[in-house]
Order: structure tokens, then C-alpha cells, then sequence
């Protein structure tokens, strides 16, 4: 008798966390990291437009051109969507931190995603093998499930 053929493919893996103390103090630490970040970032973009700003006007011989004062718009006009990018990153990062402080203690969050393989044969039950979860605790697996 044939033996079914045998297919290997990449599902995802769900990880979840249960919410500790260790689990909070490092999702605050990540988020204030990432806060911190985007205020240089809003630093540096503020520093560096005004910088190409200035350049712009000293190359001119006439600041008050209209070709020069277009140059000179369009750069902030960059300047300010970019301001407007980092500035709503920044607010999803505050919201996260909110809903962060606002979780209680062993409580199960998702943290992200994994990839891995698995075989499928003939008769299996392909949903089941595709919805896979992995459960941590302060970094230690503490369950492989079906989700």
C-alpha cells in the first residue's frame, strides 16, 4: 500500500505572554526607549530642516526670489509631514504604555509572531495544524497549544 504524500509548510505561531511584574517593568522600559527615540528623532529633523533651510537662503544671492522661497517651502513643507509621522508614532507609543500600566497581573496578551514548519499528510486537519500558540512566562515557555 502507498504511503500518502507528505507536504512541509511555514505557519505562524502566535506568542503569548502572561502579564508579571518582569513582563511589565521590560514592555515599560522597551516603550520609553521607544519614546525616547522619537524625541531625537523629532530633535535631529527640526535641527537638520532648519539646517538645510539657512543653506538654501546663504546660496542665494537674493533670499527674497521666489524660486528660492519655494525651495524654502517645500523643505519645511517635508519637514512637517515628516514631524507629523514621528509625531503619531509617538502617540501610539503613549497609548501602548497606557494600556501597558493599565493590564492586570496574569493576564494573557499576544507579544507577536514566529514562523515555523510542520509536515501535513492527507486526512490532517490543516486548521488546527495553522493555528498554533506558544504561552511564556517571564521568557519560559510554559505551553505549546492549539489555538
Amino acid at each position: 500500500m502507498a504511503e500518502s504524500p507528505v507536504l512541509n509548510i511555514k505557519r505562524s505561531i502566535t506568542v503569548r505572554a502572561v502579564v508579571t511584574p518582569r513582563w511589565k517593568e521590560d514592555a515599560e522600559r522597551e516603550l520609553s526607549n521607544a519614546l525616547s527615540n522619537s524625541d531625537q528623532q523629532l530633535s535631529q529633523l527640526e535641527q537638520e530642516g532648519q539646517r538645510l533651510v539657512d543653506e538654501i537662503r546663504r546660496q542665494s544671492a537674493n533670499p527674497l526670489d521666489p524660486r528660492v522661497q519655494e525651495q524654502v517651502g517645500s523643505v519645511q513643507q517635508q519637514v512637517a509631514a515628516k514631524r507629523a509621522e514621528l509625531e503619531q508614532q509617538k502617540r501610539s507609543v503613549l497609548e501602548q504604555q497606557q494600556q501597558v500600566r493599565g493590564l492586570e497581573m496574569e493576564a494573557i496578551v499576544e507579544q507577536g509572531q514566529l514562523e515555523s514548519f510542520c509536515d501535513i499528510r492527507v486526512g490532517d486537519n490543516l486548521v488546527q495544524k495553522m493555528q498554533m500558540a506558544i504561552l511564556v512566562r517571564d521568557g519560559v515557555v510554559e505551553a505549546i497549544e492549539s489555538a
